[in-house]
C-alpha cells in the first residue's frame, strides 16, 4: 500500500552525453557518479536517513525530508557536488567525463513498492530535462555541472541571499509542458557570474527617473504609469515586492 503523502525537497540529476557511450562506460560512470554523490552528501552534512533515492539510469531521483535545510541543500551540498565532480574530473579521460544537471523543488510525493510520485516530482523531472538547462551546461565547457530550481525555491530561498548562495549568480527562464503549463525556473552554473546563453532581465529605471516627454514637450500618459504597470505583459505579479524589485522575463518558452 502507499505511504502516506509528505512534503520533501526533491532533487533529480541527469548526466550529460549519458546515452551515447558503450554499456562498459556508461556502468564506470554511473559508479562515478554515485560515489560523488554520497561523498557530497556526506560532506555537506546531509543524512543518509533523511534522504531517499531512487535510480534513473542516467540520474538519481531523490526525496529529503522537509526537515532539512533548504539552505544546506542550494549551499553547502551543491558546493561539495561541484567540488566532487572537479576532483574527478581531474582523474577520468573525455570518454568517462561526468557533467550533471541538477533540479531543486518542493511538494507533496507519496512512496509505493515501486516507487514515488506525485505532481512536485513530475515538475522536478520537466525542470532537470528542460533544453534551456542543457543548453546553459553546454555552453559552460568548464563547468562541472548546471543547477536549477522552481520558482518556490528562489522565492523562499535563493533571492534571500543565505551564506553560501549568491542570488545574482541565477538568471530566470520558463519553460511549457506538454499539458500547457508554463514552469518559472532559475539557473546558475558553479563557477560562473551567471549561466551562459540565458539573457539578463531588462533593468527598470529608477522610480525618481523624470518620465519621457512627449512631441508636446509634456510627459505622455503611458510614460506617467508606474513601471509595473508599463511591464505588466513581463512581469511575474508574485516577484513583485516594490518598484524597486520586479522581475522582468524576456526568454521565450520551450515547450517540453
Amino acid at each position: 500500500m502507499p505511504e502516506e503523502t509528505q512534503h520533501h525537497w526533491i532533487i533529480t540529476l541527469d548526466v550529460e552525453n549519458f546515452s551515447p557511450r558503450r554499456d562498459p562506460v556508461q556502468r564506470r560512470v554511473r559508479a562515478a557518479m554515485y560515489r560523488v554523490l554520497d561523498g557530497a552528501m556526506e560532506r555537506a552534512g546531509i543524512a543518509a536517513a533523511d534522504a531517499v533515492s531512487e535510480d534513473r539510469g542516467d540520474g538519481v531521483l531523490m526525496l529529503i525530508r522537509s526537515s532539512v535545510s533548504p539552505v544546506m541543500i542550494a549551499g553547502p551540498f551543491v558546493r561539495e557536488l561541484d567540488e566532487g565532480l572537479g576532483e574527478y574530473a581531474q582523474e577520468a579521460n573525455e570518454d568517462h567525463a561526468v557533467r550533471l544537471r541538477m533540479a531543486l523543488h518542493q511538494g507533496m510525493a507519496t512512496r509505493d513498492e515501486r516507487g514515488w510520485s506525485g505532481d512536485a516530482v513530475n515538475t522536478t523531472c520537466r525542470i532537470v530535462d528542460a533544453q534551456p538547462l542543457r543548453d546553459v551546461l553546454a555552453a559552460a565547457p568548464s563547468a562541472r555541472m548546471a543547477f536549477a530550481v522552481s520558482d518556490e525555491v528562489h522565492r523562499a530561498v535563493i533571492r534571500h541571499g543565505h551564506r553560501g548562495i549568491d542570488p545574482a549568480a541565477y538568471l530566470p527562464f520558463d519553460l511549457t509542458t506538454k499539458h500547457g503549463e508554463t514552469i518559472s525556473t532559475w539557473a546558475t552554473v558553479p563557477g560562473y557570474a551567471a549561466p551562459p546563453g540565458l539573457p539578463r532581465p531588462a533593468a527598470e529605471p529608477p522610480v525618481d527617473q523624470e518620465p519621457p516627454a512627449t512631441a508636446g514637450g509634456q510627459p505622455g500618459s503611458a510614460a506617467r504609469q508606474p513601471a509595473v504597470v508599463q511591464n505588466a505583459q513581463t512581469v511575474r505579479g508574485d516577484q513583485v515586492a516594490g518598484p524597486k524589485h520586479v522581475t522582468v522575463h524576456t526568454t521565450g518558452k520551450v515547450r517540453l
